[in-house]
Formats: C-alpha cells, sequence, structure tokens
C-alpha cells in the first residue's frame, strides 16, 4: 500500500462506494479505480471510475474504509482531485471536485 495518495474521497463519497460494493456484490479483492479515459489529440482527457482489482503499476491506498487504485501513469491528470457523491433534489452521482485544501 503506498502512502502517496493523488485523488481523495469524500466521506460522502466513500460510503456510497461500500454501499454499492455491498449491493451489487462487487468481489472481494476489488477497490475503486479512478484514472482516465481519452485525452489524444484534440480530445481533453475525462475522469473516470470504476470496480477492478489492483494491477502492477498502481498507487494503492485506503481511504474511509475503500481501497483505492490509481495507475501510475494518470497520476498527474488526478492529482489534487476528488471524488464527491452528491445527493439532491436535481440530481444525485459521484463527481470530481478540487481537492479541500484544509
Amino acid at each position: 500500500m503506498s502512502e502517496i495518495q493523488p485523488v481523495t474521497l469524500s466521506r460522502q463519497a466513500a460510503a456510497e462506494v461500500r454501499k454499492i460494493m455491498d449491493t451489487k456484490k462487487i468481489p472481494a479483492g476489488y477497490g475503486l479505480r479512478i484514472g482516465v479515459r481519452g485525452g489524444t489529440g484534440c480530445g481533453a482527457a475525462q475522469l473516470v471510475i470504476g470496480f477492478d482489482k489492483p494491477h502492477d503499476g498502481d498507487i494503492t491506498y485506503d481511504q474511509f474504509g475503500v481501497m483505492v487504485h490509481v495507475d501510475k501513469k494518470h497520476v498527474l491528470y488526478v492529482f489534487g482531485k476528488q471524488v464527491d457523491f452528491y445527493e439532491g433534489a436535481d440530481a444525485r452521482g459521484f463527481h470530481f471536485t478540487d481537492k479541500p485544501t484544509a
């Protein structure tokens, strides 16, 4: 496990991830993968999350009881971000924000 945490989870996001893992029966040993998709040519890289096993070349760490996996090649894109979870009358879901400084 790594002491480096390039991207964090809010408490709300971690609680929702744990709930999804229990409800959807995500296999033991899997965690939350945070990374990027795209970013070639004129297209911007899109931040993505999903469930996956750890792989060689990952930075892996625990956030509020959720194992987080980030491919070292994606650190530059996710560094300083936080995965948050919003639940309101108008919308519900995960989103990326800039990591709070305090």
